[in-house]
């Protein structure tokens, strides 16, 4: 026994039309990014070009002469410093607590370890000169490059090597896209720009 054919309601012909349209649309994007997606599986990362830096790029003089290539000679890493690079986005700076720890007896008679002792005793910090500085607009952060693996020499260079430190890497948008693209992470401009505020 078959049932009775139920009875159709009419059409709305400019709806199903703009239905199909829609459905073509959408069909069509999901082909064209699925075509994208497999087409880019084989492809190298993109690279993007800009404007030409002169590198390395020397900075003021630094309050006191500093070596990280003698401070990593003695076994010392960048973490041990630079704590807030392991939890934040800016690396920082010791405090001459931390210095002082050492330095009240290495080599607390030359010139260099009795300017920090002075400032130690006044309670002041050093005021180092920045060698890396991001535009205010960029945000970055050392603990999410740090927590993905990346090493402080890609960004930095190989400052365990170096009496004085100068700008070796560039901080540019291109370096920082190519790197992500060569690591295949997002170049999304909401990842590093707070936009529409």
């Amino acid at each position: 026994m078959s049932l009775p054919d139920r009875p159709r309601k009419p059409r709305d012909w400019k709806r199903s039309k703009s239905r199909q349209s829609l459905t073509k649309i959408v069909l069509l994007a999901a082909l064209m990014f699925g075509l994208r997606g497999l087409i880019s599986l084989g492809q190298k990362a993109a690279v993007y070009k800009g404007k030409k830096e002169k590198l390395p790029l020397s900075v003021a003089r630094q309050p006191i002469d500093f070596s990280h290539k003698k401070h990593s000679a003695v076994g010392l890493s960048c973490p041990q410093c630079h704590t807030g690079a392991m939890e934040s986005e800016q690396a920082g700076f010791p405090s001459t607590d931390e210095c002082m720890i050492c330095h009240d007896t290495v080599m607390s008679d030359s010139l260099e370890v009795r300017k920090l002792a002075e400032a130690h005793k006044r309670k002041e910090k050093v005021r180092w000169v920045r060698v890396y500085r991001l535009p205010e607009f960029v945000f970055f952060s050392h603990a999410n490059h740090l927590r993905a693996g990346q090493q402080c020499v890609s960004c930095h260079g190989p400052v365990d090597q170096r009496d004085v430190l100068a700008q070796e890497i560039s901080t540019s948008m291109t370096t920082c896209m190519n790197c992500h693209s060569a690591k295949r992470v997002s170049n999304d401009c909401s990842l590093c720009h707070q936009l529409g505020h």
